[in-house]
């Protein structure tokens, strides 16, 4: 129960919220609708750290636990599926996510929900409903790399929810300063099943589908941040032009 993470958290309680919120998500929310997964089997092929994935956004919460099931699901012998529950019995707990912080502050649940793998950082264009410019704080890359050099980190190079935004250039440099290996994940079906946050059921049968791909081609040299950006848009299916 004494061992902790790179960021202090204990690794027991971090478990703990993950099976926790993994039954409660899965009865609630997946269980109710049909999720659909593919590619899976790239997560046994890669590393147990050093490992990026980049995915589209539709809600804030549910996405990004449902990409933490199939991972586990995966992990421990369930390709392309989440039907079993046992893989929550022992869950993988170096997995991170990148989170806005002003959203992970507001209220109970979303406290609970940083200490089981969220990587806090203040969006650089906009602070709630206000579009701003501010430079980068670089605790907080500091702390997207270190928990890249710990294990695996999700994170959403669109940095909202909102359907067609473009690809911001800060993955793109966080790609270029840690050379992680980059994995895309395609969601869809969620903004149709649920609210914005993603825990409030707005329709039953729904189709949630996680898409694995293979690991992006990347020179981690010479790729530009610009190309870079071209080939995550390409990879999550939200190839738009680049953030100006």
């Amino acid at each position: 129960m004494s061992k902790k993470n790179v960021f202090g958290q204990s690794v027991w309680i971090k478990k703990k919220i993950f099976q926790t919120v993994g039954r409660l998500v899965r009865w609630h929310l997946l269980k109710p609708n049909r999720v659909i997964i593919s590619g899976s089997q790239v997560l046994t092929e890669v590393p147990e750290e050093n490992v990026l994935f980049i995915a589209n956004h539709q809600t804030i919460f549910t996405d990004v636990i449902a990409m933490f099931h199939a991972m586990f699901a995966a992990l421990n012998g369930q390709i392309d599926s989440v039907e079993d529950s046992s893989y929550l019995k022992n869950p993988k707990v170096n997995v991170y996510y990148v989170a806005a912080r002003e959203t992970m502050e507001k209220g109970f649940l979303p406290k609970i929900l940083a200490i089981g793998g969220a990587v806090s950082v203040d969006r650089s264009w906009r602070k709630g409903d206000e579009m701003i410019k501010r430079e980068v704080k670089p605790d907080d890359t500091k702390s997207i790399g270190m928990a890249i050099k710990d294990g695996w980190v999700v994170t959403f190079p669109q940095g909202t929810t909102r359907a067609g935004a473009p690809i911001r250039k800060g993955t793109a440099h966080i790609i270029k300063q840690h050379k992680p290996i980059v994995i895309p994940i395609r969601v869809d079906g969620f903004r149709k099943a649920f609210d914005k946050t993603g825990l409030k059921r707005l329709q039953k049968g729904s189709e949630l589908s996680l898409k694995f791909g293979q690991p992006l081609d990347i020179d981690y040299e010479n790729d530009s941040v610009e190309i870079l950006i071209k080939k995550m848009g390409v990879a999550i299916g939200e190839d738009h032009p680049k953030e100006s």
